[in-house]
């Protein structure tokens, strides 16, 4: 097979079932899996898929899949939001150097966190506005394009523009925790900024109520052995925590 048809062969089978992974088309194309990874960069560079977590999707259902707007998010479940963000303010301290996400959860933290010596550093309009009051905070923002449901920085620049830092500890959340298949988000653009965010931490402290757990929403964040706390609510069911707990989390419920 020419490389020019092994291209077209992956688009056609890309669009045809909307997402496929990299094991998969190095079967049915017969050649490497490095090959075919090679062949998703190119055909991404050309517009003509996205790439994802282990395989590549549809441009059409990939990168714009709809966000929550942010002031829906703020309301739901804001109790249980606003008890687990008041729990990971107790993990902060003085002169640490932490990532906040863009989650609503991250700004109820900004919203409350004491005005000691921090660098946080956030691709959230919300959570920058909120520390911009605090004088001993130094504040970070990432940049980039702006996700305007999630009032978030996404996208290459926000991606490249986290790879100069290093930080104690991460505070995200997600759309979904699932057991087996772990977080996920609702967009690529989402997915990849929250990957790198994970990346660069000493500690991933994942912030999610109980609604999350079981869920597994488009696009795959990374594997629950990347986390080291969930702060969740009371409503949690004990076989999930056990379960979450023999996987080597720690697990809080407030």
């Amino acid at each position: 097979m020419l490389v020019a048809e092994r291209y077209e062969k992956i688009v056609s089978l890309v669009n045809e079932r909307g997402s496929i992974r990299v094991s998969e088309l190095s079967e049915l194309c017969q050649v490497t899996e490095e090959t075919i990874r090679r062949d998703l960069d190119r055909l991404e560079r050309a517009g003509r898929l996205r790439r994802s977590h282990g395989g590549a999707v549809n441009v059409k259902d990939s990168a714009l899949q709809p966000e929550i707007p942010y002031a829906v998010r703020e309301i739901t479940n804001a109790d249980e939001k606003k008890r687990i963000a008041l729990e990971a303010i107790k993990r902060i301290e003085p002169k640490d150097r932490i990532l906040l996400d863009a989650s609503s959860t991250a700004w109820y933290m900004a919203s409350d966190v004491p005005d000691i010596t921090l660098t946080v550093l956030t691709n959230s309009i919300k959570v920058a506005t909120e520390l911009s009051i605090k004088e001993k905070i130094e504040v970070i923002s990432t940049g980039g394009i702006l996700a305007q449901r999630s009032l978030s920085f996404v996208g290459p620049l926000a991606e490249r523009s986290l790879d100069a830092y290093h930080v104690d500890k991460v505070f995200l959340s997600c759309k979904g925790v699932h057991l087996e298949r772990g977080i996920s988000e609702s967009n690529e653009l989402q997915a990849r900024i929250k990957q790198r965010m994970i990346g660069m931490a000493d500690e991933v402290i994942l912030l999610a109520d109980s609604s999350k757990i079981g869920v597994q929403a488009f696009t795959h964040v990374a594997d629950l052995s990347e986390v080291d706390t969930l702060i969740t609510d009371k409503r949690m069911p004990q076989e999930t925590i056990e379960r979450l707990e023999d996987k080597g989390i720690t697990v809080i419920t407030v």
